[in-house]
């Protein structure tokens, strides 16, 4: 199995309407989508991003406050998964809470094996 890393966009401004209770509920979706996959032996780790970061750029190493990109397009956090093929980690992405929201996003990306 190889591991492919998600990484979520969007939803924040669908979640600030939320209502307690509702927010509440959409957590609870998140928590059930990465413990069914726990179950299977697919997880490998997740965590939520702070808003705020910092940027180190060029050859100068220039640090910067960020990242400053629309809301829709910062990432907001991250989920580690093994899965047999690119498609059956897609197949695992479609289960993401976040797209519930119109401008929820999931980017699928493999990890690179660096065993040299």
């Amino acid at each position: 199995m190889s591991e492919y890393l998600f990484l979520f966009r969007g939803g924040d401004f669908h979640l600030a309407k939320l209502s307690p209770d509702s927010l509440q509920q959409h957590m609870q979706k998140w928590v059930l989508w990465m413990s069914g996959l726990a179950e299977q032996g697919k997880f490998v780790s997740a965590q939520p991003l702070a808003k705020t970061g910092k940027q180190i750029n060029g050859d100068k190493k220039i640090v910067t406050d960020g990242p400053f990109i629309e809301g829709k397009e910062m990432v907001g956090g991250y989920l580690i998964c093994k899965a047999d093929t690119y498609d059956g980690a897609i197949e695992i992405a479609k289960g993401c809470p976040i797209l519930e929201f119109e401008d929820g996003n999931v980017e699928v990306r493999l990890l690179q094996d660096m065993n040299m």
